[in-house]
């Protein structure tokens, strides 16, 4: 890919505290690799804040357990660690055995009716990292994927989303909506933290605060997370390739997606006071990335 391609990903930008909203296939499901460690993590930080597990329980993240991935997938030795810890592993570093011992703590089940009772009715979750492996495996027999053709899972078999849901997700928790103050802060206060800023944060000027998680897999590269103008303005962003248009050289997709969810984010600013609040993104600057 280079940056002279036409390039329409996956969007929908939700302005936080007003009505405006706009997207491009806004409500094709999306396969959410990494990005559901939100979901894992705002569970988490609500039973916290309820007392109903302490953050500062020990866990113990052993040898043979370990999936890949950043973090502790490369330690040679057996850690403990809170689940307080746990939570910034997964979401400042994305580290897969983090999220699952998380997971596991909270219980699939509970972040499952969590999704419910926020409304997310496009949003489907079925684990954390170890089950979408378990899934791209058991995919992997049963069609006889090529391995040098990559392609993300069914969204139907994993834990998926669509980007409008993952905005609406957003805007609950800026707004302290999806859990107890407190909860609802921490999982901003990890977002803030992300280290990854190649992909969503590399399309903004320097003053806009920008907080995140990424996702990828063969096939796929996302983001959600929240842009904070200094005007005081703040945007829910979910920015995709799916198939063909992640694949290439990385970097290269991440600043595209980082320059059409900024194309997006200013085309909704320039709406504010229209008639119409919600629409689709137009084919011009938001869809062809020069």
């Amino acid at each position: 890919m280079t940056t002279t391609d036409t390039f329409a990903p996956r969007v929908h930008v939700r302005e936080i505290g007003g009505p405006g909203e706009l997207g491009h296939r806004a409500d094709e499901p999306l396969a959410l690799a990494s990005v559901a460690k939100v979901l894992i993590t705002l569970e988490f930080a609500r039973q916290a804040a309820t007392g109903a597990l302490d953050p500062a329980e020990r866990v113990v993240a052993r040898r043979e357990d370990r999936l890949g991935g950043a973090g502790m997938a490369g330690f040679a030795d057996d850690v403990e660690l809170s689940l307080r810890d746990c939570a910034n592993l997964a979401m400042t570093i994305s580290d897969n055995t983090a999220a699952d011992l998380l997971e596991e703590r909270v219980g699939t089940e509970p972040v499952h009716l969590l999704v419910r009772e926020l409304g997310l009715e496009h949003t489907r979750f079925t684990g954390g990292p170890r089950a979408l492996l378990r899934a791209m495996l058991e995919d992997a027999r049963t069609t006889g994927a090529d391995p040098s053709d990559p392609h993300p899972p069914d969204p139907a078999r994993v834990t998926s989303s669509t980007p409008r849901d993952l905005t609406r997700l957003l805007q609950l928790v800026w707004t302290d909506a999806a859990a107890p103050p407190r909860a609802c802060a921490f999982v901003r206060e990890l977002m803030a933290r992300q280290l990854v800023r190649a992909r969503l944060a590399s399309g903004f000027a320097a003053e806009v605060l920008v907080s995140g998680k990424t996702g990828t897999l063969p096939g796929l590269r996302l983001e959600a997370g929240v842009v904070e103008y200094p005007d005081g303005r703040r945007y829910a962003v979910a920015v995709a390739a799916v198939g063909v248009q992640a694949r290439g050289d990385g970097h290269d997709v991440d600043a595209a997606l980082g320059r059409a969810a900024r194309a997006a984010v200013e085309d909704l600013r320039g709406r504010r006071g229209t008639d119409s609040p919600e629409g689709a993104l137009p084919a011009g600057p938001a869809d062809v990335i020069r």
